[in-house]
């Protein structure tokens, strides 16, 4: 179907990919047209083939899915990569989303919230395991205080700051409350609070804001 997402499966295990396959091609939008089993033939194939999507593992012989990176942005710059891996380093998390992946799930994740990371990433939003958001929080802080890049962002409260990352990061509220130790309801009120602080009215609006501030790097 010419509506189909495209999407390209890196990962050296031929099993994991075959469940891949058949997860994706249960679902109408998604259309698996490649595999790949290293990090250079990933490069090859997805030159070749313009995927849509990449679902990119880390861990591959013949250049690694973390040095392939850099080079998928240059060949490919259009297409959005989601990182799939067993790894739970805050280094690797922090290394992947520096070098353009638009996404990191692992590998332990449940299908749905692989397919809902898909589809984040896929409106042009940067989706992170919830496992692992508040390593990036713990890491933007610092930074932000130090840097104050934002006069009306450094008027936000530690809560609101924390709260519109993550919903920044594609976080439901429910999610949210669960991390942070809050209610949903008090979630709602952080978010609609620092929203109007800043100024903004959609999420789209604070997603362009948080990455042109650089608070979606763990740098």
């Amino acid at each position: 179907m010419n509506s189909s997402i495209r999407v390209l499966l890196a990962d050296d295990h031929a099993v994991l990919r075959s469940g891949l396959r058949l997860l994706l091609t249960s679902q109408n939008e998604f259309e698996v047209v490649g595999e790949a089993s290293s990090g250079i033939e990933t490069l090859s194939l997805a030159e070749e083939l313009q995927p849509d999507l990449i679902l990119l593992d880390l861990s591959m012989p013949a250049l690694g899915g973390l040095d392939a990176l850099p080079a998928l942005r240059k060949l490919v710059p259009s297409t959005r990569i989601l990182i799939l891996t067993m790894h739970d380093d805050p280094q690797y998390l922090r290394q992947a989303l520096k070098h353009g992946a638009s996404g990191y799930v692992l590998k332990k994740a449940v299908d749905a919230e692989l397919l809902s990371a898909m589809r984040s990433v896929l409106r042009g939003e940067v989706y992170v395991h919830p496992s692992m958001t508040r390593i990036l929080l713990e890491d933007m802080l610092p930074e932000r205080q130090s840097t104050n890049k934002n006069d009306s962002w450094g008027s936000l409260s530690d809560r609101e700051q924390a709260v519109l990352k993550m919903v920044a990061l594609g976080h439901t509220s429910t999610e949210i409350a669960e991390q942070l130790s809050l209610s949903a309801k008090t979630v709602e009120t952080y978010r609609a609070r620092g929203m109007e602080k800043l100024g903004l009215r959609t999420r789209a609006s604070l997603v362009k804001f948080v990455l042109h501030e650089g608070l979606m790097r763990g740098e």
